[in-house]
């Protein structure tokens, strides 16, 4: 299992532990992620998804998942979310 957000794409970054006598040691820094159920108000379905912390702030502020995937961008998501955006775009043209 990768450790990136489905949805930001944020991944593990790398660098430096620099103790006092400035010695430094390779380390990596892993994304807060966590194990979410998120409903989609336009399929009426739940999502069940592997994402960062500061991403799920971000779809509760953004007003919910379709709203998030709709505003975000393709490069960004994984590919099962963007199966998900496509489906939430085709029906919501469907209902407009």
């Amino acid at each position: 299992m990768s450790r990136t957000c489905e949805l930001t794409a944020k991944g593990v970054l790398s660098g430096n532990n620099v103790s006092h006598a400035k010695n430094r040691t390779r380390r990596k820094f892993l994304p807060n992620l966590c194990n979410v159920t998120l409903m989609s108000e336009a399929l009426n379905q739940r999502f069940r998804m592997r994402i960062s912390a500061n991403a799920l702030r971000s779809v509760e502020h953004r007003g919910g998942l379709d709203a998030f995937l709709v505003k975000a961008r393709d490069a960004e998501l994984s590919t099962r979310a963007r199966l998900i955006k496509k489906q939430i775009t085709k029906k919501l043209a469907e209902a407009a």
